[in-house]
């Protein structure tokens, strides 16, 4: 799949049906923008006359919304950047999005974008009424209850497909591979978003990071103390299909196998550079580690892979990865609605610019699913681990 297909973002991990809008790196921010150019001001000007035109001329005047026309204007405006991490949540959205950050919501229970403007799954949450449907990564949702979803944007998909656990909702699916869809009934139920899942496979750690939210390095201290008494010799982390999420936690657990140096360098719209630094932690691991990715491994879960790779600390394994390397915040407007909006383009710690273009692995793997963890797993047990850096001549 081309690295340059683009992905249509919304706001913050797990919002909708679980959205992690594989954008990540996103804080919050109801901040004032700032002073608007005298370039920026004369294009409002035009855009205020329009409007007055169109209430002083326009035939049915008694119909006019201000309210959907102003919705409209802004819609206008962020698809005329061009941006498909730039987007605009009308008020229901912007309150979904906020209620999505108490770590559980009700739906089907996956993460989705827009591909290729394809409406795609990047993965289902395990155990999750999705997974047990047979949804899987790289399925195409062409109709939702016999809408068709070509044209939908990404809030009107989830709109749809959330609702209140215990109502089903017809999904047709094109599964990856395959020519004929399938329609799947899915019942919505209430989702609890664990993103840390561990289990010893003989000496070797497996360690499973689903998404990156406020609960995740909560969860990943507890399991980095049941390896060091289970004494492993070695770490799997796997970072296949996590679409990223907030930065914070990315920092986090960047912070668990690093002691220090730069996690990830933000660059803004003045050119000015960020860097953010390894934070102290009073549970780390130096063990040997071995990162799994592939091409659904997005935003945050690119920016430990870089950072872990860049100071030499982890074997990246896999496929290219996604390659969003853009920041976003969510600003609130007045009414209620809301802009999520890219303020900033980040670099791995050696500077490399991963936008549209992902991170490459040090082992190329066409092997999946439990093969691909048990290559890991001989990989860690053959020593080679301490050999991945050494250069060839």
């Amino acid at each position: 799949m081309s690295k340059v297909a683009r992905i249509a973002v919304i706001v913050l991990l797990l919002v909708g049906l679980a959205l992690s809008f594989v954008a990540g790196c996103c804080p919050i921010t109801n901040a004032p923008p700032n002073n608007t150019s005298s370039g920026s001001a004369q294009g409002l000007d035009i855009v205020e006359e329009v409007w007055d035109i169109i209430f002083q001329d326009y035939v049915e005047k008694d119909n006019l919304d201000a309210g959907k026309l102003s919705q409209g204007a802004i819609s206008g405006m962020v698809e005329a950047l061009d941006d498909p991490y730039t987007a605009y949540l009308d008020p229901e959205m912007y309150q979904l999005s906020l209620s999505d950050l108490e770590g559980k919501f009700e739906g089907i229970g996956a993460h989705v974008a827009i591909r290729d403007d394809q409406l795609v799954i990047i993965a289902p949450i395990p155990d999750s009424p999705a997974d047990k449907a047979g949804i899987r990564a790289g399925d195409k949702i062409l109709e939702i209850d016999d809408e068709p979803t070509l044209e939908m944007s990404l809030a009107e998909a989830v709109l749809l497909v959330r609702g209140s656990k215990g109502t089903p909702v017809r999904l047709l699916i094109l599964h990856e591979g395959e020519t004929e869809p399938v329609e799947i009934e899915i019942v919505r139920a209430e989702i609890e978003l664990s993103s840390v899942s561990f289990e010893m496979r003989e000496d070797i750690a497996y360690i499973n990071i689903t998404h990156f939210s406020a609960r995740t390095d909560g969860e990943l201290s507890p399991v980095l103390e049941s390896i060091a008494r289970e004494a492993a010799t070695g770490i799997i982390l796997d970072l296949r299909s996590n679409p990223g999420g907030i930065l914070p936690a990315v920092v986090d657990v960047a912070s668990r196998f690093l002691t220090e140096g730069t996690v990830v360098d933000v660059v803004n719209n003045q050119g000015e550079h960020s860097t953010i630094s390894i934070e102290r932690k009073r549970v780390t691991t130096d063990l040997p580690l071995v990162v799994l990715v592939d091409e659904f491994s997005a935003s945050g879960s690119e920016v430990l892979a870089g950072a872990l790779q860049d100071h030499e600390r982890a074997t990246v394994v896999g496929t290219t990865t996604f390659g969003k390397g853009s920041v976003n915040i969510l600003r609130q407007l007045s009414d209620g609605s809301g802009l999520y909006i890219t303020t900033a383009r980040w670099l791995t710690p050696n500077g490399r610019l991963i936008e549209g273009k992902g991170i490459d692995p040090d082992y190329e793997l066409e092997l999946e699913g439990e093969e691909a963890i048990q290559w890991a797993i001989d990989h860690l047990k053959s020593g080679a681990y301490e050999m991945a850096s050494v250069p060839t001549i």
